[in-house]
């Protein structure tokens, strides 16, 4: 039997019905890659990288896994497609958007998956929902906490808890 791994996800969706394809995800996720643990609450955020697109919902999950961090991966993009997710702009608009922020303690730097999540220290609709669920996480193990990371996050823009979760 493989061991089993605590990995941070980082759901969001900006197209449709934002909330009930968050939803779907983590539903879809629960099924076919481990039990979430603890869901952040959901929070509205302005575009990043493309501010010229409609606000984000954001979530973040714990998910106890036995899957490799690979696997968790392409169970990440069967959920993004599930949802109608087409890649057709780096930061456009989409109807999911599932990365993998952490897998347990592992540093991973591989062509596609890249953990700890490369731009977390850069983006507060990440590291808002994420201090919620496990703000004591590090970085790396001789990095910054995600609660640190978020007291000195340089991204301006604002995350606001969304009021009809």
């Amino acid at each position: 039997m493989s061991r089993s791994v605590t990995a941070y996800l980082l759901l969001g969706s900006n197209l449709g019905d934002r909330a009930a394809l968050l939803q779907a995800a983590r539903a879809q996720l629960a099924a076919t890659a481990g039990r979430v643990v603890v869901a952040s609450a959901l929070y509205e955020t302005a575009a990043w990288g493309r501010e010229d697109q409609p606000a984000f919902l954001n979530q973040a999950l714990a998910v106890e896994t036995s899957l490799s961090a690979e696997q968790l991966l392409e169970q990440c993009l069967a959920a993004e497609r599930q949802a109608g997710r087409e890649r057709l702009e780096r930061w456009g608009s989409r109807t999911l958007d599932v990365d993998i922020l952490f897998y347990g303690q592992e540093i991973i730097a591989q062509p596609g998956l890249a953990v700890p999540h490369p731009r977390l220290a850069e983006r507060r609709f990440a590291l808002v929902p994420l201090a919620e669920i496990v703000p004591s996480q590090w970085l790396s193990p001789l990095g910054p906490t995600v609660a640190e990371l978020l007291a000195h996050c340089p991204d301006p823009l604002p995350v606001r808890r969304w009021p009809n979760e």
